[in-house]
């Protein structure tokens, strides 16, 4: 694991590249710092073929992210910088590079997840949530917008239910989350990581090239006509890989199949 001064360790386990957001005393909230190392280690592990699912947690049990850093907004505000709108920046927008991820990600919610960090949970594609955490989207007591929540959440859950955690602002328990679908496991506390690591390790044992295929195609297919979404031919085509040769050989000769990501 990286030195533990870092706002953002990274360790490759196998082929399972685990981020750990390291800002215990701020909640683990989004500094502009975090925001960038966060970016930056998306599109690495994105890039790099030894890696074939991300998973995301954070240190200790409180908090998996509170959101964006208000206190470091206050200073801005007071310094009299202006607020660059999430989509006009230099950088791509966080949760936008985390959703595009085309390998699986997996959120290990070691504690709450609000605001900014419920939406960071909600671009991965599953989520795993320790029993005492907390999601909510306190953005309408704060003044702020939840723009990526504002998108994705009525895409999860039923409207209503989506509505009413937006406009109320309130938190739900992880109970009441699976229920609605919003996190796939809840585990005892200290567990998500041990848990979400199960998950990603059963993932590896599939086709990486299948892996990429399904996930690319959810995304870019998400809100588009039946006719045009089965039309779509994102990524490497598994048909044509040698990991489809290789599965079905391994298949008849009932044997483990040797994945090659081609």
């Amino acid at each position: 694991m990286s030195d533990t001064t870092q706002i953002l360790l990274s360790e490759l386990r196998g082929h399972i590249r685990i981020l750990t957001i390291n800002r215990p005393e701020r909640s683990n909230s989004i500094s502009p710092e975090l925001g960038d190392a966060l970016i930056e280690a998306f599109v690495e592990a994105n890039a790099d073929p030894e890696v074939r699912v991300v998973v995301l947690t954070a240190v200790g049990d409180r908090a998996f992210c509170g959101g964006a850093d208000l206190k470091a907004r206050a200073e801005e505000d007071r310094a009299g910088k202006p607020f660059q709108p999430l989509l006009s920046r230099v950088q791509r927008y966080l949760y936008e590079v985390v959703y595009e991820t085309f390998k699986p990600t997996i959120a290990a919610l070691n504690g709450s997840a609000v605001a900014g960090g419920c939406e960071l949970a909600l671009a991965c594609d599953l989520r795993v949530g320790a029993e005492q955490a907390l999601l909510g989207l306190p953005e309408a007591k704060r003044g702020k917008g939840a723009h990526f929540a504002n998108i994705m959440l009525p895409r999860l859950v039923p409207s209503a239910i989506a509505f009413e955690m937006l406009y109320l602002g309130e938190y739900i328990g992880m109970e009441e989350a699976k229920r609605w679908g919003l996190v796939n496991r809840v585990v005892p506390k200290g567990q998500a990581l041990a848990e979400a690591l199960r998950l990603a390790e059963a993932m590896v044992e599939n086709a990486p090239v299948t892996l990429r295929r399904m996930k690319e195609t959810a995304v870019r297919a998400n809100g588009l006509p039946i006719a045009t979404a089965m039309r779509l031919n994102e990524g490497v085509s598994p048909y044509q890989s040698e990991d489809r040769v290789e599965g079905v050989r391994a298949y008849v000769e009932k044997r483990k199949p040797v994945w090659r990501g081609r």
